[in-house]
């Protein structure tokens, strides 16, 4: 049988976009690509909330091969990357490849025909003979089941789910959450609102940030001479490498480094909170990097503001108008938001149910026999499946170069099937196996098993308290070996 589509892809984000343009490159024009929102974008179309700019400085944080001269700030908004993310759809001829409002439920693969079976939400089929899952690492929010939390009767607003022009001045809020995204969105709050309490479960480490807006004159030079914006991605992916590199991955060589970082935070924080009792309640006891942490140049002073005030002791329920927290003290409120993350291991990995060969379920087979993918793209047992939010796939600080490495590791893949004439690629047992050992072991020497991480509660652990979403690499360590893998470790048909 011949499938209606050479390729699915579930998920029009930027990792999605990336495997198109690449797929495209290889002579695979019948693609189709599947996205449950209304637009795509992915995290930058779904996230609009208040305050939502990158935390990777926007000349890294952008495809290397389709750099945008016209960034407004260091650190862009979010509304200008999903401007770029319109701008890569239409140069690349991606838009007419896309379906919005499409829930892809399933995908099995069929032994028989050699393709690939994706139901969606409506009922309808597609076959495809390659499977691409883009879906991204944060993509299924966490709504956590607090006590009572049905019986409040005042508005309730999600990160990732927000309610665009409202206005919280004159509103007592509170916020649930103290992570990267709240982190953007308190300052916004704190200046609006008549009261804000933010409940903390775990501190997060934040360092300066060290945003400005981009001249003119120096858009106009990275239009006209990109040699120069290329030097600044060289720079910045430098400073970010040193972090990731020598502050996370090399802890056990290099923990002057890590503590280093850790007092710089420290610093930023003693700088902007005069009370003692504060800087304590907001200080990680964990060491820097066990959770990812952000930057910012207005968290901490919010703190410092007569009408925001921090809870640690936990919430004990909701009542209509107020939150119980655990040591007694009840906060009334009329907002509640919820900056409550995302979930990775439970639901996330995969997004959908997907059964390869032997009828062998990726997600039972993840949670039963340790979370693996070969080079963190491809798992033994489901032929032409590039899962591309894998275990150990993240790769350095920027999401771009985890995408650029999987599209290096694609044209490889993809040009070997070509010169062998044949459609099918599987990963073996043993090349598989080895990858596994190898990042294991080297992960031995990162802050996740050298360093104190047990109160981090950070996403980078899964339920088993293995570490396993970063690849322990650096990132031209990444992309060699993302464009020179042996060829043997796949077998075709």
């Amino acid at each position: 049988m011949q499938p209606e589509l050479d390729v699915v892809i579930v998920g029009a984000g930027f990792g999605g976009m990336g495997a198109a343009i690449e797929l495209k490159r290889q002579g695979l024009d019948n693609i189709a690509i599947l996205e449950r929102e209304d637009d795509l974008g992915g995290t930058w179309h779904v996230n609009h909330y208040p305050g939502l700019a990158v935390d990777i400085a926007s000349v890294t944080y952008s495809y290397s091969f389709e750099p945008n001269p016209y960034w407004s700030r260091l650190f862009a908004p979010g509304a200008e990357l999903k401007r770029y993310a319109h701008h890569v759809a239409d140069k690349y001829d991606l838009k007419r490849h896309m379906e919005f409002g499409t829930l892809v439920e399933a995908a099995s693969w069929d032994p028989d025909d050699q393709l690939w079976r994706v139901r969606t939400g409506d009922g309808s089929e597609r076959t495809a003979r390659y499977l691409v899952t883009a879906t991204g690492f944060l993509s299924q929010p966490h709504v956590p089941e607090f006590p009572g939390i049905k019986n409040f009767t005042g508005t309730i607003l999600h990160t990732a789910a927000w309610k665009d022009g409202f206005d919280f001045t004159g509103k007592k809020v509170a916020v649930i959450g103290t992570g990267a995204t709240a982190v953007q969105l308190i300052p916004e709050i704190a200046a609006r609102a008549d009261s804000l309490t933010v409940f903390q479960r775990t501190a997060i480490w934040v360092v300066p940030k060290i945003d400005f807006a981009i001249p003119a004159v120096v858009q106009q030079l990275f239009r006209r001479i990109p040699l120069t914006q290329r030097a600044a991605r060289l720079v910045n992916s430098s400073l970010l490498e040193l972090l990731m590199v020598f502050g996370v991955l090399h802890f056990k060589q290099v923990k002057p480094g890590n503590r280093l970082a850790a007092r710089l935070a420290k610093a930023h924080l003693r700088s902007q909170i005069d009370d003692p009792e504060l800087r304590r309640e907001l200080t990680p006891d964990y060491d820097f990097g066990c959770k990812r942490p952000t930057f910012s140049n207005t968290y901490f002073a919010s703190f410092a503001k007569p009408n925001v005030t921090l809870e640690t002791s936990g919430i004990a329920r909701l009542e209509a108008d107020a939150i119980l927290a655990a040591d007694g003290t009840r906060t009334e409120i009329d907002t509640l938001v919820l900056a409550t993350g995302f979930n990775l291991w439970d639901v996330n990995f995969p997004a959908f149910d997907i059964v390869g060969r032997d009828g062998r379920n990726l997600g039972k087979f993840w949670r039963e026999n340790r979370f693996q993918a070969y080079e963190g793209v491809t798992v033994p047992k489901f032929p032409n499946l590039l899962s591309l939010n894998s275990p150990y796939s993240y790769s350095g600080l920027s999401y771009f170069t985890t995408i650029e490495g999987q599209m290096k590791h694609i044209a490889r893949l993809f040009g070997e099937l070509r010169r062998r004439g044949q459609h099918t690629f599987e990963v073996t047992e043993a090349a598989n196996d080895a990858f596994l050992d190898e990042v294991t072991d080297r992960l031995q020497s990162s802050v996740f098993y050298n360093g104190d991480c047990s109160t981090s509660r950070s996403y980078y652990f899964n339920q088993h308290g293995e570490a396993t979403l970063l690849r322990p690499a650096s990132t031209l360590r990444t992309l060699r070996e993302m464009n020179s893998f042996p060829l043997r470790d796949y077998e075709f048909s």
